[in-house]
């Protein structure tokens, strides 16, 4: 029988013996975690700055730049989402370029996306530097204070690069978001739009319809560190305006949520906007300013449900990607050059039209030129995150889900503002706002080029059997949604 200290020693020079041959391996294994970390500035104007439409007179609730920066899987990958209107051609292609160089990355690997908030800036420097040709400055741009808020946000993910932590979990999950968004395309018995369900509606009829086609979950992210939850990230679809046009810069109902989930878990919190261009919360929202915070808590309460429905899963630097597709958009046919040079020169129009006009115009003459938008994709082992332009139709997201079934589909959009609504091609005939001359810069044949651009960047293993929303099928079925005493 061998000796107690004999034995311990045997067992001693065993554990020697195993910890020499796995640690090369635990070390291996440590190195290949990504990492992550999180950014945030204020991004809240000055006070008597432009925003989109009233000079700011106080702020309300701070307005937030926040983003994650991810590491390990090639260059850095930054995502971004700001409480801003919307940030269009240079402004959108500057921002990025800012961001890339923070992160020591290429801009084709940096999202950015703006929130929609309405009392809140927007961001043009090409429409800019039209107009002060023309005499007319800061407005409704203040390209002075937008640069300054990009160069602190570019600083914020240099100091993020060096601060990041490895993850070596995701979880994704799920939540429902009960009476906040509605469709505001009310379709007539003819398959025209015969209500526009605006984001305040005291109409009683017009609230009363049926909530429509919309995406009723928000969809939650989060990066671990084993146990420990480093960021969270959120995407929900629909238009943030409560009440607006109040000179009070605030990140509206959306941007409350996120706050109130921030400050609930300890964790922070991105949130974005996804393909919201013909949603609103107008079904359940009479603009009472006491209703922002209904619709903030209840956008909160679906958070906290995907929040804790989340399923949490090992990942790698294998499991990390970034594809960046462009696309050329098609420009609308009513955008004429020669017309959107004489309103920009026409000092007698206001200066909010003549803005639209210089934003529309270097839009044109992008489209004319070829040049191309990137549309990208972020892979998160069965997660993937899409990256969109402009004021985008909720039909896109739930196309790119019906792509993908196997997999967790996220979707932000207002990334490129510039070809403001987007719609899906039977909708330019339905009529409607969204889709007239005074709020599409894209022509009916968008559909195609993002659709394809979307199975391409979801490797989907066929193309959807049918435009979006044009089979006979869809459109009764929406009908007998919108009116269901007609069934």
């Amino acid at each position: 029988m061998l000796e107690p200290t004999r034995i311990t020693r045997r067992f001693a020079v065993a554990i020697g013996f195993c910890l020499l041959a796995v640690s090369p391996l635990v070390l291996v294994s440590a190195a290949e975690l990504p990492k992550v970390s999180y950014f945030e500035i204020d991004a809240s104007p000055p006070i008597g700055s432009p925003n989109a439409y009233e000079s700011v007179q106080e702020v309300l609730i701070p307005l937030s730049c926040r983003g994650i920066v991810l590491l390990g899987s090639g260059q850095p990958i930054v995502l971004c989402a700001v409480d801003w209107i919307g940030f269009s051609n240079d402004g959108h292609k500057v921002f990025r370029e800012e961001l890339a160089r923070g992160a020591g990355t290429s801009p084709e690997r940096v999202a950015v996306h703006a929130l929609h908030q309405h009392d809140a800036p927007v961001c043009d420097f090409s429409a800019d530097e039209l107009l002060r040709q023309q005499g007319l400055t800061n407005e409704p741009f203040d390209s002075v204070f937008a640069r300054s808020m990009m160069r602190r946000a570019a600083e914020a993910v240099t100091k993020a690069v060096a601060d990041a932590k490895p993850f070596t979990h995701i979880g994704h999950g799920d939540g429902v978001v009960e009476h906040v968004a509605s469709n505001r395309r009310v379709l007539g018995a003819d398959g025209k739009v015969k209500h526009i369900r605006w984001s305040a509606n005291k109409d009683h009829i017009v609230r009363g319809y049926p909530e429509g086609v919309i995406d009723r979950n928000v969809k939650s992210v989060s990066f671990w560190n084993e146990d420990r939850r480093l960021v969270v990230l959120t995407w929900y679809a629909t238009h943030p305006q409560s009440y607006y046009r109040t000179g009070k810069a605030n990140p509206d109902f959306p941007g409350i949520a996120r706050n109130l989930r921030q400050a609930a878990t300890g964790v922070p919190h991105v949130h974005f906007c996804g393909a919201a261009g013909n949603v609103t919360a107008g079904k359940y929202n009479d603009g009472s300013p006491d209703n922002r915070q209904n619709l903030a808590e209840r956008l909160a309460s679906g958070m906290s449900r995907a929040f804790d429905a989340e399923r949490k899963i090992p990942i790698s630097v294998q499991d990390v990607g970034w594809q960046s597709l462009p696309v050329a958009l098609p420009p609308a046919a009513h955008l004429k050059q020669d017309k959107l040079i004489a309103d920009v020169s026409n000092a007698a129009l206001p200066a909010h039209n003549r803005s639209y006009s210089a934003v529309a115009l270097v839009w044109l003459r992008r489209c004319l030129a070829r040049e191309q938008i990137d549309l990208s994709c972020l892979r998160l082992g069965p997660v993937r995150v899409l990256h969109m332009p402009g004021e985008l139709f909720i039909e896109y997201q739930l196309a790119a889900q019906q792509l993908r079934p196997d997999l967790f589909v996220a979707m932000a959009a207002y990334g490129e503002y510039a070809p403001y609504y987007i719609g899906t091609e039977i909708a330019y005939e339905q009529g409607g706002y969204e889709t007239s001359e005074v709020a599409t810069h894209v022509a009916p044949a968008v559909e195609t080029v993002l659709v394809r651009a979307l199975e391409k960047l979801l490797d989907a293993p066929k193309p959807l059997p049918e435009k979006l929303g044009t089979s006979a099928a869809e459109r009764e079925s929406e009908y007998a949604r919108q009116h269901p005493e007609s069934k």
